[in-house]
C-alpha cells in the first residue's frame, strides 16, 4: 500500500543547495535572453566603468560576454538567489517589458520562487518541492573537465572514474573539438557556467593550446573553483614548450595540483581517492575519511637479566666526572631585524628621490620641488553601498579605520587629475612618518609605477628591480620573506599605461582578486576609462573630482607667489571665461595656466575650447626652450623648423596610441633614428619628451640590462602629436577607425585633431558618429568645431534624436560638453527629443530660468526640446519653489511635449498653470506608481483614480519610510531635530 507519510523537510544545507542550483541554472539561462543591447543599456543604468563595459565587449562570444555580466551583476548585488527585482526594475526603466517578463518567468522555473521572495531562516517553513529531476539536476554536469583534444582518451577516462564514485551525469566533457567554433564555444560557455568545480586535465599539449588557456581564463573571470589535475608529467609551475611560463601558471600560481599518472595501478587509486575527497568537499558532500590504522601491539617487557654471581662483591662502577654547564650563549638577534631595517632603509631612499623631483613645468627644469611642497588636496569622492559618491574629507580617509573595510582601493580619475602626484604624497608621508596621515602607519609601503612592469611576473621582482639599489645585498628570496608576514600597503600607479594588462593572469590581477598574498591592502590609480575588470563588490571605490576655487588659490600662493595683488590676476581669468574655469578644475592644466600666466606668457582670456589651451601652452613651451637652447651650433631658424616639423613624432605618437597594448615607452636609440638628433635635443630640453631608466626582462640565466627609453611628459602630450596625424588619416575618406580602440580613453586625440583642423574634425565627428559607442565622443568633440558643416548637422541630429544624458558623476569635461553641443542643435533648430537629467539637478535660478547642476553648470533653456525628465537622488523631496522654477522653465521650451519626475516627492498642489495644459507630465515616485496630470489634478495610471489631498499624505509617509536609509531623508530628519 503506498504510504501517505510526507517526506521530511530539508535540513538548511539541502535547501542552500537547492537554492545555489536553482540560481546557477537561471544565471545561465538569464545570459542566453541578454543580447549585447540590452547589456549595454543595464550597464550604463548600473553605472559601470568603461573599462569594465569594453570587457564585455571583448569577449570570445556573446554567450561568453553575457556570462561576464550576469557574474557581474551578482557580485554587484543587482541579482542574488533570492532577489532579482533591481534587474527586473532597470529592464522596464529601458522599455523592455519582454525581457523583464521572460527574466521573471526564468528566475520561478529555475528557483520555485518570485522575483522578491524573502530569505528563509527555518528550512521547514517554507519547503522546496524538489522532486527526483530537481535533484538530478542539482547533481548534473556540476563538473566541467578542460582537456586538450590530443588527450581525449586521459580525459575520458578521468571522467569514468569520477562517475563511478560521484554518479553517472556529475561530469560534463566536450568531445567536439575538432572544428571549434563559435557554436562549441557558445556550449562551453554554458557548461562552465552550470558547474561549480573546474577540472583542468592537463596534458603535456594543454599549455600550448589556446582553446584551454581561453577556458582557464573564463573560469576565473567566472570565479569558479579550480583543480589542476595531471594526466602527463609536466613541469610545474607550466611552463610552454618554449620554456616561456604558460599564462596559465599565475592562475595556478597558489593552487595544489592532483596527479593522475603514476605507472603504478596502485598508487593511481591512491591518487583519484585524493581527487575524489577533494571533489567531495567542493561540491558540498562528505568526503571519505582517512582510515585509522590498526594500533601497534606493545610487546611484553623483557625481563632484566640476573648476573651470574662468583661469591664476590662486583667492583663499584666509577661516577664519571659532572659535565660542566656551559656559559649561557646570548640569544642572536634574528636575521629578519636587520633584513627588515635594510629594506626600509632602501626603500626609503628610492622613495626620496622620486618624489623629490616635482617639474610642475616642464622646460622649467632648473625648478625640482618636493612633492610636499607642490601638493594641494584635490577634490575626492567615494562610492558608498548604493552606487551613489559620497565626498570624502582627505586622502587620509582612503583606507577606512572600521573593522570590514574594503583592502583594496581603486582611485579613478580623469587625465591630469593628480593621481601620480597624490600616490607620490603618500610615500612622503611613509617617509617621513608625517604625523597624522595613516600612510605613515604601515611596516612597509610600496610604490610602483605600473608603466614601468613590462614582463614583470611577480610583486618581489619589481621590488627588486625598480625599488632596491643595484648593489642591494637583499635576494629575490628576501624580498618574497618580507612582504609574505609583514604590515604591506602598496600602491599600483597608472594601471591604465600598465603594459600587461592586457594578461589577465598578471601578478597584478592575482593580487587585486586576492589570490596571492591577501593581506596586503592596495590602493590603485587609473583613468576612469580603464578600470581592471572582474574586482569584487568589497573592492573600494574613489575619484578625483579637481581643484575647486579654494585649492587654485591655494597652489597659487603656495608654488607660484605669494603677492596679494599676484594671486588676484591669476585667478581673475577664470571667473571672465568659463571654458578656462571648467579646464582648471584639471590640476594639471590649472598649475599650467597659474604658471604661464604669472610668466605673462600672453592672454589666455580669448581661449575658447581645450585645444586652444593646450596649443598655447605647447608654443609657450617651445618659445621658451628656443631662447635657451639657441647658440652657436643651432640657430633659431633650425629649433623653429624643428618645432613645427613633427610628423614622425606625430605618427609614433598616434600607432601607439592605438596599438592594443598602448605602449608609448620607445627605445632612446630607436626614438633619436626616427626624429633625428637635433629634433630630440629640442624636445627633451623642452620638456616634453622624458628619458628614463628602464630594466629589459632577461632571459633565463642571464643579469637584467638598463637601457635608456623615452616616453612623454604626460599622456595627453602624446594625443595632442597624435591629432596631426589622424588629421592627415582622415584626409582619405576611406579611412576608418582601428575597431580595437578605447573612444572614450583617447578623447583628448579627438578632441585635438577637430580643434586643429576643421575640415579633418569634421571628418573625425562623421566617423565617431558612426561608432555605436561613439556618442560621447561626438558630444565631446564637436564644440571644438568654430562651423558647423551639413555633415556635422546630421550626425548632430542623429545624437540628439536620442535620449541624451546629463549624470551627476560623469566626465568633467562631458557636462559642459554635452550642455554646448545641446544649445547649439537648438541654435540650428535641430529637435532634441528627450534630455534626462541623472541625479544632476540641483535647483533653478530664478533670474535666468536655467537649470542648475550639482556641478555650478546651468542648462539653459531649449526652445526645440521635446521632453525633459528629472531623476533625481533617492528620497529626494522637491520645494514649491523648485517645483514652480522647473514649470517656469518650460515656458522657453516651446516644443516641449513630455516633463516627467522620477523618484522624488512632489510638493501638493491646489492648482497647475495652464502653460501645461498642451504637456504630458508624469510623475513616478515610487517604482509602479505612475501619476498623470490631467485637468489640473494628479490621476493614477493603473487605477484611474484621482490622488486626493489624504492619499497624498499616505503617499508622504510611504516614501520617506522606504526612503529613510538614503541621504536626502537623513538630511532632512537631521534639520528637523
Amino acid at each position: 500500500m503506498a504510504s501517505n507519510a510526507k517526506p521530511p523537510p530539508e535540513s538548511p544545507k539541502q535547501r542552500e543547495e537547492s537554492v545555489s542550483s536553482g540560481f546557477r541554472h537561471f544565471k545561465v539561462a538569464l545570459s542566453t535572453v541578454l543580447t549585447m543591447e540590452i547589456i549595454m543599456q543595464l550597464a550604463n543604468i548600473f553605472g559601470y566603468p568603461k573599462g569594465l563595459i569594453d570587457d564585455f565587449h571583448r569577449a570570445d562570444s556573446m554567450i561568453i560576454g553575457a556570462l561576464k555580466m550576469v557574474n557581474t551583476m551578482e557580485e554587484r548585488g543587482q541579482i542574488a538567489p533570492h532577489d532579482i527585482s533591481q534587474l527586473l526594475d532597470s529592464l522596464k526603466e529601458i522599455g523592455n517589458l519582454g525581457t523583464a517578463s521572460k527574466v521573471q518567468e526564468l528566475f520561478l522555473e529555475h528557483t520555485d520562487r518570485a522575483a522578491t521572495d524573502p530569505v528563509d531562516t527555518d528550512p521547514a517553513a517554507q519547503p522546496l518541492n524538489v522532486t527526483k529531476s530537481d535533484s538530478e539536476k542539482e547533481t548534473k554536469n556540476q563538473i566541467f573537465i578542460s582537456f586538450s583534444f590530443k588527450a581525449l582518451d586521459k580525459a575520458e577516462y578521468l571522467k569514468k572514474k569520477i562517475e563511478e564514485s560521484l554518479g553517472l551525469g556529475t561530469c560534463w566533457i566536450c568531445k567536439e573539438r575538432v572544428e571549434v567554433g563559435q557554436g562549441i564555444r557558445d556550449e562551453i560557455a554554458k557548461a562552465m557556467g552550470l558547474a561549480k568545480v573546474v577540472i583542468c586535465a592537463i596534458s603535456k599539449e594543454y599549455t600550448n593550446s589556446i582553446e584551454c588557456q581561453r577556458e582557464v581564463n573564463l573560469a576565473s573571470e567566472l570565479k569558479k573553483t579550480l583543480i589542476p589535475v595531471l594526466l602527463d608529467d609536466v613541469q610545474w609551475p607550466l611552463m610552454k614548450s618554449d620554456g616561456v611560463p604558460s599564462g596559465m601558471a599565475y592562475i595556478f600560481a597558489d593552487m595544489l595540483y592532483q596527479k593522475f599518472f603514476s605507472e603504478n595501478s596502485a598508487d593511481r587509486e591512491v591518487d583519484l581517492d585524493g581527487l575524489i575527497n577533494t571533489l567531495k568537499g567542493k561540491l558540498g558532500s562528505q568526503p571519505d575519511p582517512v582510515p585509522t590504522p590498526d594500533p601497534v601491539p606493545t610487546p611484553d617487557p623483557v625481563p632484566p637479566l640476573k648476573p651470574e654471581s662468583d661469591g664476590s662483591q662486583p667492583d663499584p662502577v666509577p661516577t664519571p666526572d659532572p659535565v660542566p654547564t656551559p656559559d649561557p650563549v646570548p640569544p642572536l638577534k634574528p636575521e629578519s631585524d636587520d633584513t627588515m631595517s635594510t629594506f626600509i632603509r632602501e626603500l626609503k631612499k628610492t622613495g626620496c628621490a622620486l618624489y623629490d623631483k616635482i617639474q610642475p613645468i616642464p622646460y622649467i627644469k632648473e625648478k625640482m620641488y618636493s612633492v610636499g611642497k607642490v601638493f594641494i588636496e584635490v577634490g575626492m569622492e567615494r562610492r558608498d553601498e548604493h552606487d551613489s559618491w559620497k565626498t570624502l574629507g582627505s586622502y587620509h580617509d582612503i583606507f577606512p579605520v572600521e573593522k570590514g573595510n574594503p583592502r583594496i582601493q581603486v582611485i579613478e580619475g580623469e587625465p591630469g587629475y593628480g593621481k601620480s602626484t597624490l600616490a607620490l604624497q603618500m610615500v612622503y608621508d611613509w617617509c617621513n612618518k608625517v604625523s597624522g596621515s595613516p600612510f605613515s602607519g604601515p611596516d612597509i609601503l610600496i610604490c610602483l609605477n605600473l608603466r614601468q612592469l613590462k614582463g614583470i611576473t611577480s610583486i618581489a621582482q619589481a621590488i627588486k628591480q625598480f625599488l632596491l639599489p643595484l648593489d642591494s645585498k637583499l635576494e629575490l628570496l628576501d624580498v618574497e620573506h618580507l612582504i609574505s608576514k609583514n604590515n604591506i600597503w602598496v600602491i599600483f600607479d597608472a594601471y591604465d599605461e600598465y603594459p600587461d594588462q592586457h594578461n589577465r593572469n598578471n601578478f597584478v590581477m592575482q593580487m587585486l582578486k586576492g589570490k596571492i598574498l591577501d593581506h596586503v591592502n592596495i590602493l590603485l590609480t587609473t583613468r576612469s576609462s580603464c578600470i581592471p575588470p572582474g574586482l569584487g563588490a568589497l573592492t573600494g571605490r574613489l575619484r578625483l573630482t579637481g581643484f575647486d576655487d579654494a585649492a587654485r588659490e591655494q597652489y597659487v600662493r603656495k608654488v607660484v607667489t605669494g603677492d596679494d595683488e599676484a594671486v588676484k590676476k591669476i585667478l581673475e581669468q577664470l571667473n571672465i571665461n568659463p571654458t578656462l574655469g571648467v579646464l582648471c578644475q584639471a590640476p594639471l592644466f590649472s598649475v599650467m595656466y597659474a604658471h604661464l600666466t604669472h610668466n605673462k606668457d600672453g592672454m589666455l582670456h580669448e581661449i575658447s575650447s581645450v585645444t586652444e589651451f593646450f596649443g598655447h601652452m605647447i608654443s609657450c613651451f617651445l618659445s621658451h626652450a628656443q631662447n635657451k637652447l639657441s647658440g652657436a651650433d643651432e640657430s633659431p631658424e633650425n629649433l623653429q623648423t624643428h618645432a613645427d616639423t613633427h610628423a614622425a613624432l606625430d605618427k609614433l605618437a598616434f600607432e601607439a596610441l592605438t596599438s592594443k597594448m598602448q605602449r608609448l615607452v620607445w627605445d632612446r636609440t630607436f626614438f633619436v633614428g626616427k626624429l633625428g638628433k637635433d629634433f630630440y635635443k629640442l624636445y627633451v630640453g623642452v620638456g616634453i619628451l622624458v628619458e628614463e631608466e628602464e630594466i629589459d626582462i632577461p632571459a633565463p640565466g642571464k643579469l637584467p640590462q638598463h637601457k635608456t627609453v623615452v616616453r612623454f611628459y604626460h599622456k595627453l602630450f602624446s594625443e595632442w602629436y597624435a591629432a596631426y596625424h589622424l588629421i592627415e588619416c582622415v584626409k582619405s575618406r576611406s579611412y576608418i577607425l582601428p575597431e580595437n580602440i578605447n573612444l572614450y580613453d583617447l578623447k583628448f586625440l579627438f578632441m585635438f585633431a577637430c580643434g586643429l583642423d576643421q575640415p579633418g574634425g569634421s571628418q573625425v565627428i562623421k566617423l565617431l558618429g558612426e561608432r555605436a559607442e561613439g556618442a560621447e565622443s561626438v558630444v565631446l568633440c564637436t564644440p571644438q568645431l568654430k562651423e558647423w558643416s551639413h555633415d556635422i548637422q546630421t550626425t548632430v541630429r542623429g545624437i540628439v534624436s536620442r535620449p541624451v544624458r546629463i549624470g551627476r558623476y560623469r566626465s568633467r569635461l562631458l557636462q559642459p560638453s554635452t550642455i554646448q553641443l545641446l544649445e547649439l542643435a537648438s541654435q540650428h533648430k535641430i529637435p532634441i527629443s528627450e534630455v534626462r537629467l541623472l541625479k544632476s539637478f540641483s535647483s533653478v535660478d530664478p533670474d535666468s530660468l536655467s537649470l542648475v547642476l550639482h556641478s555650478g553648470l546651468c542648462l539653459p533653456s531649449l526652445s526645440t526640446l521635446q521632453e525633459l525628465v528629472i531623476v533625481t537622488e533617492p528620497g529626494r523631496e522637491v520645494t514649491v519653489d523648485e517645483w514652480t522654477g522647473i514649470l517656469n522653465y518650460t515656458k522657453r521650451c516651446q516644443l516641449l511635449k513630455s516633463l516627467q519626475f522620477r523618484r522624488c516627492l512632489l510638493p501638493w498642489m491646489d492648482s497647475f498653470p495652464t502653460s501645461l495644459d498642451n504637456v504630458e507630465v508624469v510623475w513616478a515616485p515610487l517604482i509602479g506608481i505612475h501619476y498623470y496630470l490631467r485637468s489640473g489634478r494628479w490621476q493614477n495610471e493603473r487605477s484611474g483614480e484621482i490622488l486626493t489631498r489624504g492619499a497624498y499624505d499616505d503617499l508622504v509617509t510611504r516614501f520617506r519610510e522606504l526612503h529613510s536609509i538614503f541621504d536626502w531623508q537623513k538630511r532632512r530628519r537631521a534639520e528637523r531635530e
